[in-house]
């Protein structure tokens, strides 16, 4: 690295020191040292007006590289002389990481002119690279509108992602002029999107989005992106948020490509949309609030979704804190859904893997729970388990300790556990765990109690039912047969008991 600087210093071999400098900085790490040994980079500055266009764009970059407020006002002068295209987009990439803000008004104006200018194809890759650069800096600079739905009175056709195996679980739960169960999920023509938000057993909520024609992969980036700027995307946009635009979005591809190859398609097709709708839509990978994604079917056909970050869902609004382990609240939301006819009101609960208590939370929201425990060795999923609890409005009962060694003056209702995973045990001491487990769920749960185990361990747990005639299973549901995961009903002997009414 000194060796370069020495170079840059003595102005000899520029352009490739500049270049060698940048990549040992990038490997070593060591900006505060080229800092000092630059003069804070004043040795560089002068290099901004080298009669070389690639001497000046590496002195840029360097500059970028090393962010260095100081050097903003020599960067912004240098942009405004700046005619080579190329070395554009490179001092306005290192403005960004400097002090952009005194000129804002100038460069807001300057996106204006490039906007309105008529490109020439030869020169459309650079002049993009500079919209970007500016794109940034302006939303950076709060000069670019976030956005608000307002649109939930409007008719849309929604897709609900679900498991496709209980996706009528949360169809009937949808009011719709049409509603029909989709691959993915449910589709529904609805104008009561607020209604839809506060259903609990959906994944994720996506806007369709029809194409005049049919596409698949092989038709390739442009045509899609053609496509998707001449489709009703935009004006969907324009009628459902308050702000105009533009609105910034990112193309999400499920799809067998390598990331190579979803990264160079993406790319291009975001270029023809930006393109075809004068950069109303742009592309923002890093900052965006719409994603546009895009699913293929088994016939190779192109279909698109819309995610719409900006629609406000806070049916999960206590889910402050989460580990590695955590379920999904609607994937708990689900497994309640299907159990509840074995559930009854003003139930005692014991969660004895409670984690950060998605689970406890989702029983709540389900039916009333006349007291609740969550118990967990993990202490600080106990901790997160109190703040999420403590959100949701919930008094619940979290105790640190190991759910074999704990002990209770009355039995519980209902045991509810989302079971640990096997991670570094051997198959025989996980069978040594559920053998316990059941001796322990026994001591603790109410004869004709019921225990939910959501758990990918079925061998052991047929194991523990062959070796206790007092446990019965009840349901059994494959939530993820890939995986293995089962939901398991179980009663302990005791008082008759069956399905609850409604």
């Amino acid at each position: 690295m000194e060796e370069c600087i020495g170079q840059i210093m003595r102005r000899e071999n520029v352009r490739e020191a500049l270049s060698r400098l940048r990549a040992a900085l990038k490997k070593e790490g060591q900006k505060e040292y080229a800092k000092k040994l630059l003069g804070d980079g004043e040795a560089v500055l002068p290099l901004l007006e080298d009669s070389d266009a690639k001497v000046r764009k590496n002195a840029a970059a360097l500059l970028g590289d090393l962010s260095i407020p100081s050097a903003a006002q020599a960067l912004f002068e240098a942009y405004q002389k700046e005619e080579t295209l190329f070395v554009r987009g490179t001092l306005l990439g290192a403005l960004e990481k400097t002090d952009p803000a005194p000129y804002g008004k100038e460069l807001a104006e300057r996106y204006r002119v490039l906007c309105a200018q008529e490109i020439k194809e030869e020169e459309k890759k650079h002049i993009r690279d500079e919209l970007h650069a500016l794109e940034r800096i302006l939303r950076r600079e709060g000069r670019a509108p976030y956005h608000t739905f307002t649109g939930w009175n409007q008719r849309y056709t929604v897709l609900l992602t679900t498991d496709y195996k209980y996706a009528q679980v949360t169809a009937d739960q949808i009011t719709a002029y049409k509603k029909a169960i989709h691959p993915l999920g449910v589709q529904a023509v609805t104008d009561r999107l607020a209604e839809l938000t506060e259903i609990r057993t959906f994944r994720e909520l996506l806007f369709v989005i029809g194409l005049h024609e049919k596409l698949t992969i092989a038709d390739g980036p442009e045509a899609f992106g053609t496509a998707l700027a001449e489709s009703k995307l935009l004006s969907l946009l324009e009628r459902s948020h308050k702000e105009h635009a533009p609105f910034y979005f990112r193309i999400d591809i499920k799809a067998g490509l390598s990331l190579e190859e979803r990264s160079r398609y993406t790319k291009r097709a975001a270029a023809v949309i930006e393109e075809k709708t004068g950069r109303k839509l742009l592309n923002a990978p890093d900052e965006y609030e719409f994603e546009i994604r895009m699913v293929l079917d088994k016939y190779e056909k192109i279909h698109v979704f819309l995610k719409m970050a900006t629609v406000p869902m806070g049916r999960f609004f206590y889910r402050k804190e989460t580990i590695a382990a955590s379920i999904h609240p609607s994937r708990a939301a689900l497994l309640f859904a299907l159990a509840k006819p074995y559930l009854k009101k003003r139930a005692q609960i014991l969660d004895p893997c409670c984690g950060v208590g998605t689970m406890l939370v989702e029983r709540h929201r389900l039916l009333p729970v006349r007291e609740s425990y969550g118990i967990d060795y993990f202490g600080e999923a106990i901790d997160k388990a109190r703040i999420n609890a403590e959100a949701a409005g919930l008094e619940t009962h979290f105790i640190h300790r190991d759910f074999l060694d704990f002990t209770h003056s009355y039995p519980f209702d209902e045991i509810i556990a989302n079971m640990p995973v096997r991670g570094k045990r051997t198959k025989e001491e996980q069978d040594d765990f559920y053998g316990c487990f059941f001796e322990k769920a026994q001591t603790l749960l109410a004869p004709g109690g019921i225990m939910l185990l959501y758990s990918n361990e079925t061998g052991f747990i047929k194991k523990q039912l062959r070796l206790r005639s007092s446990f019965k299973l009840l349901e059994e549901y494959p939530i993820r047969p890939r995986d293995s995961f089962y939901l398991f009903i179980l009663r302990l002997s005791g008082k008759p008991g069956g399905k609850t009414a409604g």
